[in-house]
């Protein structure tokens, strides 16, 4: 698929399933880009219509240029892909821009599927002291931002955000491409652990009124435990499940077992 203007933004979107009933809009992590999505989207052919965009400077889309706060530019980007009621599938930063999108534009979404959302200003706000915890274990990413070092930032991050790959076993190519992506997850961080969108703010979460599958890994990090559960009990339409042996990149470590349970909760919803 071309490149286009997407809310005023180049933005490169590719489709899987075409032949699907539903239309459902695919929205990827932090990294990555819409082809992540492939092997998951190769299981919900059947059922699914599936739209994929790259976030801005991800992928083939156009750089972001820090204009404005990227969560909500790229909701907005997201929302142009829509013109009737849709099924949302998102996954980590995609996961919290997929909530914040049925927040702010309810009549666009049909269901929301939140794969290990990375909201943690929910985990915060129920268990004050996972931010210090956090805190500690965000403390290499950080120190590496602050010393400029891009590459030390990009080890830390994929340390504890990736597949597990080893950062060593990395080749240098891609090693240099994740660390020129490391202004992206500093950009989305206010998003996601000061709720810079506001969705925490009393009553904007029980207005979403569509169903909701909040999807975690067994041995992803005990946050997300926390933020699934928080969101479950902010969510009037909400269940939990989870992919035993995954981590945070379940929709591709185990793309058949996460897509097994999104077409269980579409039949269900």
């Amino acid at each position: 698929m071309p490149v286009t203007e997407q809310a005023g933004f180049p933005t490169y979107w590719t489709r899987y399933g075409e032949g699907g009933a539903r239309p459902a809009l695919l929205i990827h992590c932090s990294l990555a880009h819409s082809g992540s999505w492939a092997q998951m989207a190769s299981e919900l052919a059947p059922r699914l219509a599936m739209t994929a965009f790259d976030m801005p400077g991800h992928g083939r889309s156009a750089a972001w240029a820090e204009d404005g706060e990227i969560q909500q530019r790229t909701a907005e980007i997201a929302a142009s892909f829509l013109d009737a009621p849709t099924d949302l599938i998102g996954h980590s930063f995609g996961a919290t821009l997929a909530l914040r999108l049925a927040v702010e534009r309810p009549e666009l979404v049909r269901s929301l599927t939140l794969i290990e959302p990375v909201f943690f200003a929910v985990a915060f706000a129920d268990h004050p002291e996972m931010r210090a915890e956090e805190q500690a274990r965000d403390a290499a990413f950080r120190d590496a931002m602050e010393a400029g070092d891009m590459r030390a930032a990009a080890r830390a991050f994929t340390g504890n955000w990736g597949d597990g790959t080893a950062w060593e076993t990395l080749p240098e190519a891609q090693k240099n491409h994740l660390a020129s992506q490391m202004y992206l997850v500093a950009a989305g961080r206010a998003a996601l652990y000061e709720d810079a969108g506001g969705m925490l703010a009393p009553g904007r979460l029980a207005r979403v009124a569509c169903p909701v599958l909040l999807i975690e890994g067994s041995t992803s990090p005990p946050i997300i435990s926390a933020i699934t559960e928080g969101l479950a009990a902010r969510l009037p339409d909400a269940r939990r499940r989870v992919i035993e042996g995954a981590g945070h990149m379940a929709p591709i470590t185990h793309a058949r077992q996460v897509a097994e349970e999104i077409r269980r909760f579409l039949d269900e919803a």
